[in-house]
């Protein structure tokens, strides 16, 4: 029989499913809105000139795509949850609702205030990456994940979501030097973690290509 504290991961992925789809949802309600030009402005022209709002749908929806890609590829692994492990992974939902706003802000003012728009939808990246990183870490620790899998595979999706952390917080602080070097780290961490899988599989292949053990590092664990 179970412990009292531990549940399936069943339905915390289908309710984190659920939580995702309203976030989807919500991007869509900023387009709903008809945008007014004058008389006898070409629709065209009236769209056109709207086009920050399709830009934060854009890149709102790959945001939230690429959150969804990883949550359900760490739920590939974990078995089960605990309550602790249910309000991390509600941390990270949190996050996820959020995402529409800092998108809408960086779309509307980054032609004005780029640094300070850049820098808002930076944060919430780096938020995003910590939170993943101590789901799974916290998953990794406890006992959560399948006993079945390659411990070298989880050591791997560990330092992936380690490294996803650090090179966000790098890009949040360049945001305030040079916005565009900053969007185009962005931009190469959406074509990474968009396929953690295959990022994981590559850092497994590595860590078994070097020696198994070297000072001052364990040759076992999780971390």
């Amino acid at each position: 029989m179970k412990p009292a504290q531990e549940m399936g991961s069943g339905r915390i992925e289908a309710f984190s499913d659920g939580v995702f789809a309203i976030a989807i949802t919500l991007l869509v309600l900023d387009l709903i809105e008809i945008p007014h030009g004058a008389a006898g402005e070409p629709l065209l022209q009236v769209y056109l000139h709207d086009w920050h709002r399709f830009l934060a749908f854009a890149v709102g929806f790959i945001t939230i795509l690429v959150c969804w890609i990883n949550h359900h590829f760490m739920f590939g692994f974990i078995r089960k949850g605990d309550s602790r492990f249910v309000w991390l992974n509600g941390f990270l939902l949190f996050l996820v609702t959020f995402i529409p706003f800092p998108t809408a802000v960086m779309a509307q003012y980054i032609g004005t205030q780029p640094r300070t728009a850049v820098g808002l939808f930076g944060f919430g990246y780096f938020m995003m990456a910590a939170a993943y990183y101590l789901l799974w870490a916290y998953a990794c620790d406890h006992g959560l994940l399948d006993c079945d899998s390659d411990p070298a595979r989880f050591r791997a999706t560990r330092a992936i979501y380690r490294y996803a952390t650090i090179y966000n917080l790098a890009a949040f602080l360049l945001c305030f030097v040079s916005t565009s070097v900053a969007i185009g780290m962005y931009l190469v961490m959406f074509a990474v973690f968009a396929f953690p899988g295959w990022f994981a599989e590559r850092l497994r292949a590595r860590e078994q290509r070097m020696p198994t053990t070297s000072p001052g590092r364990p040759s076992g664990g999780l971390r």
